[in-house]
């Protein structure tokens, strides 16, 4: 396992250096100037010129790569090319609001669909299996942003029951900062939990029907113990692989929910930094997300070896 997961950790050398190539390269063929942005349109053909050297702007792109990588590689992203303070600390500064919407998310999502989806395979071909099946076809269909808007205004315009926008910390109080996030969670959660609920159904339907649930039953068993200790528990690699991959997905596209619902994120973060160009935030956000993907990815792997006894990693 140790030898699996230190090679799974080299390869996120190379997953980081391709990322960081392909960003770095792509953002210097996005039109626009910084340097125009910075002094604005008023500025002297003089000044944009003395500040484009100063940035480092007017050096071939290859030695803007290389200075930036030896930078990373001392876990040095640079600092912002307008607020002038560290990538790292603005990320820092912001990455925990979007973990906390993408992690709540990820909750509402499983607490639906894990249920919904092991009713639905019980009860194949039934009205509830309809039923079920009809509201995560919704799910699918409808976009967060939208299934956003709608929650917006049902329960803040038309109930009152939550606020419009905004966002406290939890340092402000647990259930003030729950209050904030409701909303938001439940617009992610909900369109993961479609998802997740068709296969966490197509999962039981193929277990239920082995020979070690007709063994269990036919031993006296309760029928709950059956579904949930011993079809579920076998069940859960595709599930958790999956919830690895919605967490992720989660963390990487938080843009829109964040700008409806007022969330400073590392979303909003994102788009601010592509709207300006401000290079080293946009290249340090992208690498910052990948690396927190591609380490959800080697999570989830590990766990199949203590869901499953008999998988192992050679």
């Amino acid at each position: 396992m140790k030898t699996y997961v230190a090679r799974r950790l080299m390869g996120l050398l190379f997953v980081w250096l391709a990322i960081a190539t392909i960003v770095f390269a792509l953002l210097r063929f996005v039109p626009g100037d910084p340097a125009t942005i910075l002094l604005g349109s008023e500025a002297t053909p003089q000044q944009l010129e003395e500040l484009r050297v100063q940035l480092g702007l007017t050096r071939s792109i290859a030695a803007q790569f290389t200075e930036w990588m030896t930078h990373v590689i001392q876990g040095d992203l640079g600092s912002s090319l307008l607020s002038k303070r560290p990538v790292m600390d603005e990320m820092l500064e912001r990455l925990p609001r979007s973990l906390e919407l993408a992690c709540l998310a990820t909750l509402v999502s499983v607490l639906i669909a894990i249920p919904s989806g092991v009713i639905a395979a019980v009860r194949r071909g039934t009205v509830w299996d309809q039923g079920l099946l009809s509201v995560a076809l919704a799910g699918i269909c409808i976009p967060s942003f939208v299934l956003a808007l709608l929650l917006i205004f049902c329960f803040s315009v038309e109930l009152r029951w939550f606020p419009l926008r905004g966002y406290h910390p939890r340092s402000d109080g647990f259930l003030l900062w729950l209050w904030y996030l409701t909303l938001p969670a439940l617009a992610y959660g909900f369109v993961q939990a479609a998802e997740l609920a068709r296969m966490t159904r197509s999962a039981m339907i193929e277990i239920v029907s082995l020979d070690f649930v007709r063994t269990a039953r036919s031993k006296g068993l309760p029928e709950r113990s059956v579904i949930y200790h011993h079809a579920l528990r076998n069940a859960l690699i595709p599930i958790v692989t999956l919830v690895g991959i919605n967490l992720g997905v989660l963390l990487s596209s938080t843009v829109a929910i964040e700008y409806i619902f007022g969330i400073p994120g590392i979303g909003s973060l994102l788009v601010d930094a592509i709207r300006n160009r401000d290079y080293p935030i946009v290249q340090g956000v992208i690498l910052g997300v990948a690396t927190m993907y591609t380490l959800l990815n080697l999570i989830v792997d590990v766990s199949y070896t203590y869901l499953d006894p008999r998988i192992r990693y050679r």
